[in-house]
């Protein structure tokens, strides 16, 4: 369900796997749940969640002051996030962002809108992985719900996986949290984690591209 990456007195991250609900559903411990009991852990807060076809890092907080720090800087979009998405399309442009407001929809999906009251801000990447696959580089300034997997589908590359928003059936949804960093009590804390599972994800080309793309924060990220 869950890899402990780092913890200390004050918070801990983990590499949630793909298929994991974060909170309890029908009668199953979740994540949150789960890394509460093993860790044997008085306190824990959910400072941010992922989808349960989600995979990758996650922040949580061991004491309240964390936890006000931390939830204060996700919504103030001071945190640092980076995901990978594989899609079967290329976007409409190589790199872009894609900017506005989210709505419930049909299914239990969201749609992008064309207004700009609270809006989605995410920024993207793409870059050819091998014939019929693309990795989609996602620097998401907000945190909405299913907000990368509108904005790829937005954009026309939408994840390999994710039948709710048109993506090609795979053996999971591509989408992974690869890249978390946070400023704690003044420390600078950065934290990588690469997908452990998902047959594309293993492939050596894909290997190959993230070891060429070298480090994220160096790309040219349109801004958000």
């Amino acid at each position: 369900m869950f890899d402990v990456i780092w913890q200390n007195a004050d918070a801990l991250v983990v590499h949630k796997h793909a298929g994991v609900d974060f909170h309890t559903d029908a009668g199953a411990p979740g994540l949150f749940q789960q890394v509460k009991r093993q860790l044997n852990l008085a306190e824990l807060y959910p400072v941010h969640r992922l989808d349960k076809v989600t995979s990758g890092l996650v922040l949580m907080a061991k004491t309240q002051t964390a936890n006000r720090e931390l939830c204060q800087q996700f919504a103030a979009g001071e945190v640092e996030k980076f995901y990978l998405a594989l899609s079967a399309k290329k976007p409409a442009k190589k790199q872009g962002r894609v900017v506005g407001d989210m709505a419930p929809a049909r299914r239990s999906a969201w749609k992008l809108l064309r207004s700009q009251e609270n809006p989605a801000r995410t920024a993207f990447i793409s870059q050819a992985v091998s014939p019929g696959v693309r990795l989609q580089l996602v620097k998401p300034k907000t945190g909405k719900t299913h907000q990368i997997r509108v904005a790829l589908k937005s954009v026309g590359a939408p994840i390999l996986g994710d039948t709710l928003y048109g993506g090609a059936p795979a053996d999971r949804v591509y989408l992974h949290a690869y890249q978390l960093a946070i400023v704690l009590k003044g420390q600078h804390y950065r934290w990588q984690s690469m997908p452990q599972t998902g047959e594309l994800f293993l492939q050596a080309e894909f290997l190959q591209c993230m070891q060429a793309l070298g480090s994220l924060d160096d790309l040219s990220w349109p801004g958000v």
